[in-house]
């Protein structure tokens, strides 16, 4: 009985991400943004269509970096989320980033691609018609991370890299985020000494871009003491931070396969992407 619970959900999931994508036409490609020592790193971009005779708009940008502890992940994680803002009005991004599990990579390594990832479509705004101002950073757990950092962090930037072009988003949407990487944090047995570069907690300044944090209660990997104080600290920098719980939610409650949750998240989501000026009109999904 489980199993045919969960597999209508799953096609009702299916059917939902299918609506919304109908409801805008979307192009996509896939593309090489960085090549190091022998390794290719690729991105998914999904751009919406502009009507028959227009021209092409330069459309906000949301960057998706996938979750699984800088050791595994894949960018299918986010893609239903990035057909959905691409169906919304945003060139929406899936990016491939180093893991452990596939090139003996380090957390460090991982973030040096997340910043690529974003200088690169900066660097490229007009051929993929981005306002290079308006770049949304989003991942989920490590992936998380990663979009936080690159708008903390001065450090871990690759060597290859034009820094005269900026790394940091101008918004950051993160589905429970590992923001802590200290001593008692996620991967502090990895990072070591290195959290005080490397944490996004630790790296909070004003200035710091508006953010959505979105955590279950009982997540099994980031206390929820954790984001509240997250909280805390951006808003005496004077940067805004909303915050959702969701009550008796594990790690992971927000992905696809999970229908209820990838919904409710999602809504909030729009509609912080709205009030901050990044999209226009109403959610394309309602709060069911």
């Amino acid at each position: 009985m489980n199993t045919l619970k969960n597999n209508f959900r799953l096609v009702t999931a299916v059917m939902i991400c299918a609506v919304f994508c109908s409801q805008s036409g979307i192009s996509q490609e896939k593309i090489v943004y960085k090549t190091i020592d022998s390794v290719s790193l690729s991105m998914e971009i999904y751009t919406p269509k502009p009507e028959q005779g227009d021209q092409p708009e330069k459309y906000p940008a949301i960057v998706f970096f996938f979750g699984g502890g800088w050791n595994i992940g894949d960018i299918a994680q986010f893609r239903p989320h990035a057909k959905y803002f691409a169906g919304r009005g945003m060139v929406s991004v899936l990016v491939e980033y180093r893991v452990f599990s596939r090139n003996r990579s380090t957390p460090f390594q991982s973030l040096e691609d997340a910043k690529s990832a974003i200088r690169f479509l900066r660097s490229n705004a007009e051929k993929f018609h981005i306002n290079p101002n308006r770049i949304v950073a989003s991942g989920g757990s490590a992936g998380g991370q990663l979009a936080a950092a690159a708008a903390t962090t001065l450090k871990y930037n690759d060597k290859n890299d034009n820094l005269s072009i900026s790394a940091k988003p101008d918004a950051l949407v993160l589905f429970n985020p590992v923001i802590d990487n200290g001593p008692g944090g996620y991967g502090y047995d990895r990072i070591g000494e290195e959290y005080l570069y490397f944490s996004p907690l630790h790296n909070l300044r004003r200035g710091t871009p508006p953010t959505i944090v979105f955590l279950g209660t009982r997540d099994e990997v980031i206390p929820v003491e954790t984001v509240r104080y997250y909280k805390k600290v951006m808003e005496k920098i004077g940067s805004r931070c909303d915050l959702y719980l969701y009550k008796g939610q594990k790690h992971g409650f927000f992905n696809f396969r999970h229908p209820r949750y990838y919904k409710k998240t999602l809504l909030k989501a729009d509609e912080f992407l709205i009030s901050t000026g990044f999209l226009k009109g109403s959610p394309a999904i309602l709060d069911q």
